[in-house]
């Protein structure tokens, strides 16, 4: 005879889950609907005048050549970051799941950049890089290679994107070195049994069971990428030279906090939620498909 467990207390599952309830309505709810309300309003730079004015702020958004640069510029530099930081950490996962001579050292290190706050992985990047105090920057004159990430657009994408990159190594690597450890030994060893070299392994094998784990890092580092990259890039480049770095969530503070435009800024706000929201949403209806549970 089954013994099933009842819980009688129906108001307790509740209480528990209003401190999350309040967390969630105050730090994402409530900045959200007033940025959807801020965006149909034209204020001054301090707040005191305001003004309904519907769409316009909308219109005159969607009006500005500069914006579509800015997104242009977010597909470029969340398509390399995201790429990137997934490729390198899962390299660097497979690596450490190995049988190696002070594993545990090498893990500890790969893991310490995750500690780092994005300012300052940008500054530590920039002082390595700086065209004419950069240790790394030498080198490079010294092989006539023209780096100047301050003047070249190109070279200030490639130093935010290397940045943003070793930044987001870390936290990929935690998820993927769990995944890798808990794949069961046992499937490997009848893949090698069955004649199947390590890389037809890792593609037949591993890879198809860290498909829920990558899926999870997709999501995540989109939501990286979109948002919490704004530290690094206003520490490098500033959104700089003329605009080769400037993001969606860069311009949403050039144009609200630097260009006083509170309305255009609370515009672009909405825009890009709703773009964050609909990839995400893509994801969970094509992509999870493929994702072997």
């Amino acid at each position: 005879m089954e013994k099933s467990v009842v819980f009688n207390n129906k108001l307790l599952p509740y209480l528990l889950l209003v401190p999350q309830l309040i967390i969630t309505f105050v730090f994402f709810y409530w900045p959200a609907s007033q940025a959807v309300w801020q965006s149909f309003q034209r204020e001054d730079a301090f707040g005191l005048n305001t003004e309904f004015v519907g769409l316009e702020n909308y219109q005159s958004l969607f009006a500005q050549p500069e914006y579509y640069k800015s997104m242009l510029t977010t597909v470029v530099f969340s398509s390399l970051v995201a790429g990137l930081s997934l490729s390198i950490a899962l390299l660097f996962a497979t690596q450490a799941d190995k049988n190696l001579k002070a594993a545990g050292a090498y893990k500890t290190l790969m893991i310490w950049p995750y500690a780092v706050a994005p300012a300052v992985a940008g500054v530590l990047w920039l002082f390595m890089f700086h065209p004419s105090l950069g240790t790394l920057a030498r080198p490079l004159r010294w092989m006539n290679f023209d780096w100047n990430p301050l003047l070249n657009g190109n070279h200030a994408m490639a130093l935010v994107v290397m940045a943003a990159v070793w930044k987001q190594i870390s936290y990929n690597f935690l998820f993927f070195l769990a995944g890798l450890q808990s794949i069961p030994k046992s499937v490997l060893e009848a893949g090698a049994i069955d004649g199947a070299g390590p890389m037809r392994r890792f593609w037949t094998i591993v890879f198809p069971l860290l498909s829920p784990t990558t899926f999870f890092l997709l999501v995540v580092n989109i939501v990286y990428v979109f948002f919490d990259t704004f530290g690094i890039i206003d520490a490098v480049t500033g959104g700089g030279p003329a605009g080769a770095t400037t993001t969606m969530v860069y311009k949403v503070f050039a144009d609200g906090r630097l260009g006083g435009d509170l309305g255009g800024s609370a515009a672009q706000s909405v825009v890009l939620m709703v773009i964050v929201i609909a990839l995400t949403a893509v994801q969970f209806k094509y992509v999870e498909r493929k994702v072997q549970y």
